[in-house]
């Protein structure tokens, strides 16, 4: 850091990196469960396939996040996949071998699949 200007540069830049996340209506978001549970179970080696698969196939309106525990442990690695304007689709008992076929077909075609859901696995 030189001068203060370059500072403010770079705050700036944040800023309008935040501000653009927050006002992207289209913005499909990721939610992986993240607590001791969610780790334990693998967690982890899948957000981390995700944010792969994301930037392999240059997805900007796609972000990933995490999460604490989503309640049943049981069924981790779970995650959330939230497209704006459709119902939140969570995905469960998910491995890394899952990811390129939910980010191909979910996230870049529009198509849930659903042997991979919550209602698959309870049987509903």
């Amino acid at each position: 850091m030189k001068s203060l200007a370059e500072l403010e540069a770079i705050r700036q830049k944040t800023l309008d990196k935040v501000s653009m996340r927050k006002d992207a209506d289209d913005s499909i978001r990721v939610v992986v469960g993240m607590a001791t549970c969610g780790i334990a179970a693998g967690a982890r080696p899948v957000m981390l396939k995700f944010l792969d698969e994301i930037q392999k196939r240059s997805l900007k309106n796609v972000t990933v996040s995490q999460t604490g525990c989503i309640g049943m442990c049981r069924l981790e690695p779970m995650l959330d996949v939230i497209v704006p304007g459709k119902e939140k689709v969570t995905y469960v008992k998910v491995n890394p071998d899952m990811v390129a076929r939910i980010v191909a077909e979910h996230i870049v075609n529009g198509r849930v699949v659903t042997e991979y859901t919550i209602g698959a696995a309870e049987g509903k």
